[in-house]
């Protein structure tokens, strides 16, 4: 039976999929009025008051700002999330969400590669043969048959499946001296700032009767980034994190209910390839690795 935590994350896990799920729901019906630019600043300005209020409830404004505080990765990393969410955004206008989702999995299959020159980490046999299974899910979900194997929406969410991976390991180094909620609220604050210049020359009026959408995008962003940060904090990662797949039945479910479109077979099998190379490659990660016995002796103390 698995212990308290590694439940407790992976209901926290499948609530994340649930809530960015309905975020992004609220994202493809945004972006069908406004430019992918708008939906993204708009994304920033609705998140921004509830993250600052998550940071003064923790009482953690002072890891905002400090003397070792490392702007040029904040910065980078910041630039990557807007990239990203502008490209998925731009993808979502011709996709639906399981087939963007599909094609988004990539990413924890790119984050093995990243991370060999970001992070020094080496890359074993069974990390290239799920990488090489994952990319053959990509090709296959592109449906291959067909004339637009290389459509821009699917290459637009492959690139921000790119950006996001790289995001992440960037993430990695900047955890390492700073708070979450620094990583947060700098992400957050670029898109809204950043974004909302960006997209100034063609901003589109709000539309009155689109308030609904923006609060949704708000509470569910919101509540999506708090229970992922639960997931993590409660149990094994190589435990919870093959359940993020579980975002693709939250995309089939919301494809049917709001705009009557079920994924087709080439997707489907695809999706299967995918999720089973990032599974097998997440569950190998959780095995211990044998350790040289003057190795294994000071582990502890290090």
């Amino acid at each position: 039976m698995l212990p308290h935590g590694t439940l407790r994350g992976i209901a926290a896990m499948l609530l994340a999929c649930a809530f960015f799920a309905c975020m992004d729901a609220l994202l493809k019906q945004l972006a069908g009025h406004y430019p992918p630019l708008q939906v993204m600043a708009l994304r920033g300005l609705t998140a921004l008051p509830l993250v600052c209020v998550w940071i003064a409830w923790r009482r953690e404004a002072g890891t905002l700002v400090h003397r070792r505080l490392r702007w040029g990765l904040h910065l980078l990393r910041a630039a990557l999330n807007m990239t990203m969410l502008v490209l998925f955004v731009y993808g979502l206008q011709t996709l639906g969400l399981a087939e963007a989702y599909t094609l988004s999995f990539i990413a924890p299959l790119l984050m093995v590669l990243i991370a060999v020159p970001l992070l020094g980490e080496s890359v074993l046999p069974r990390h290239w043969l799920a990488i090489g299974l994952g990319f053959a899910g990509v090709v296959i979900a592109l449906r291959p048959e067909q004339d637009d194997f290389l459509s821009a929406g699917a290459l637009a969410v492959l690139g921000a499946a790119a950006c996001y991976a790289l995001s992440n390991m960037l993430g990695r180094l900047v955890s390492r001296t700073e708070s979450s909620s620094a990583l947060v609220f700098w992400t957050t604050a670029a898109m809204a700032v950043g974004g909302s210049l960006l997209a100034a020359p063609q901003w589109v009026p709000i539309r009155p009767g689109h308030g609904w959408l923006l609060a949704g995008l708000a509470v569910f962003g919101f509540l999506g980034q708090v229970t992922i940060a639960e997931a993590f904090r409660h149990g094994q990662a190589a435990a919870i994190a093959p359940f993020e797949y579980s975002a693709l039945a939250w995309g089939i479910a919301l494809d049917w209910l709001f705009w009557h479109a079920v994924p087709d077979g080439w997707t489907l099998a695809g999706a299967a390839i995918i999720v089973a190379s990032g599974i097998w490659l997440v569950r190998g990660e959780s095995r211990p690795r044998p350790q040289p016995r003057d190795e294994a002796s000071t582990q502890h103390s290090r």
